[in-house]
């Protein structure tokens, strides 16, 4: 029996890896502009850093979270998010006693049961920020501008970010109650799930995916109207610095984000031409998260992005037009005899910094030249006895059609001038 990939998961061959080196540079080196630095934790935690940190009523901890017991018995989970492993990172290594803020970007594969589908993927990737040590409405309105600022760099047309407050520790009780007084006489209208943890956590019935839900609690008293005189100058700031710096929003009471972790500022960007996948990322404060994963009560704020989903947006703005790896030279040789040779002046045109490649499989000089020209070498080279005998090399430029006699002595320098000329005339 052929054995395939598990059901929700999918290979990037090269083909496609381009796209993401392209999409990921663009993202990183945008992050870099705003003084983000990477880090790299690890693929898999203790489970409790989770429960904890995500919270055990979520749909991550309570479903979709893939979990096992390791030779020594311990609870080791594949990390459904990078947030809490990096709060966890923060913590372990003292960096709350060093400069702050700290800000962090972050990519790689994440992993969550769930119904695979167009965009969902239960190995899927995320790109994303978090900062901590800093209370401060300016840089929630940073944070928000360097997302925008990555969909702008990316080609993505038209992103609508959706932002709200959801509040803090003092204000929230108020509102979770009068949500629970207002669901209550409507439980039996609304899904399975919902009717599960609306008493638990009735913020998560607004963050529902289903649309009967979304009609049968039309009216819902909002958190807007319950926040505390902080949180609404918190939000109001961000409202306002959002607005003098260009980035359109729109106020949305439906949105809470789908972790407990969040405090204050709320926000999501979506894409409409996506459909049900629409939400291509999105983030948000959580002053409280440090000290629950049990740490100091340092501030946090950040974002995290869907590259699957990115790279849906990028195919529907036509952004994403079809990428190859171009290869620079190609050696070709008119016997096989000459194949130590072309090994030989391979290895020093790499060593020049110039990427290179010559056939392996005794082909016949007219099918290396195809071969070449699917690589999209840019520069073919061909090697055969009377450029052995008289030291020049036989060089096609691939773009130009135009062939040369280069000598030997120089070949490097000679060859380096054409390259240079072809991503002139590119560019």
């Amino acid at each position: 029996m052929q054995i395939k990939a598990p059901r929700g998961t999918y290979d990037i061959l090269p083909e496609q890896s381009i796209k993401w080196q392209w999409m990921e540079k663009i993202i990183k080196d945008t992050a870099g502009q705003f003084g983000y630095q990477e880090i790299r934790t690890p693929v898999f935690e203790h489970t409790e850093l989770f429960e904890r940190g995500v919270g055990e009523t979520s749909d991550i901890v309570s479903k979709e979270m893939y979990t096992f017991q390791d030779k020594a018995g311990r609870s080791i989970t594949l990390r459904p998010e990078a947030t809490a492993s990096c709060v966890r990172a923060f913590i372990e290594h003292g960096l709350y006693n060093g400069l702050l803020p700290v800000k962090w970007y972050y990519s790689g594969p994440m992993f969550r049961y769930d119904r695979p589908q167009t965009g969902r993927f239960r190995q899927f990737h995320q790109f994303g920020v978090e900062v901590f040590g800093s209370d401060n409405s300016l840089l929630d309105a940073e944070v928000i501008i360097l997302m925008m600022e990555i969909f702008k760099g990316l080609g993505i047309k038209e992103p609508e970010l959706h932002i709200n407050s959801v509040g803090c520790p003092s204000c929230r009780p108020g509102h979770r109650q009068e949500l629970i007084d207002y669901l209550t006489p409507l439980k039996d209208k609304l899904c399975k799930d919902c009717q599960q943890r609306y008493m638990t956590n009735p913020l998560r019935v607004l963050d529902c995916k289903n649309q009967s839900c979304h009609q049968t609690i039309t009216g819902h008293p909002t958190i807007a109207d319950s926040l505390c005189p902080a949180c609404t100058r918190h939000y109001e700031q961000v409202r306002e610095a959002l607005s003098e710096n260009g980035v359109a929003y729109i106020h949305d009471n439906n949105l809470v984000r789908g972790l407990d972790y969040y405090t204050n500022t709320a926000f999501e960007v979506h894409i409409p031409g996506l459909g049900a996948q629409s939400a291509i990322g999105g983030g948000g404060r959580y002053n409280g998260l440090v000290k629950e994963c049990g740490g100091p009560d340092v501030p946090g704020i950040g974002f995290a992005l869907g590259m699957e989903r990115i790279l849906l947006a990028m195919e529907a703005s036509g952004r994403l037009i079809e990428r190859s790896a171009a290869l620079d030279v190609f050696i070709i040789t008119m016997d096989d005899k000459f194949s130590r040779h072309a090994l030989q002046l391979t290895n020093k045109i790499r060593q020049s910094g110039i990427s290179a490649d010559m056939d392996y499989n005794h082909r016949s000089p007219r099918a290396q030249m195809k071969f070449a020209d699917k690589s999209n070498a840019k520069v073919v080279i061909m090697i055969g006895e009377e450029e052995t005998e008289k030291g020049f090399y036989l060089v096609r430029n691939m773009q130009s059609r135009e062939q040369y006699q280069i000598d030997q002595e120089d070949f490097i320098a000679k060859l380096q001038t054409i390259l240079l000329k072809n991503e002139e005339e590119i560019g």
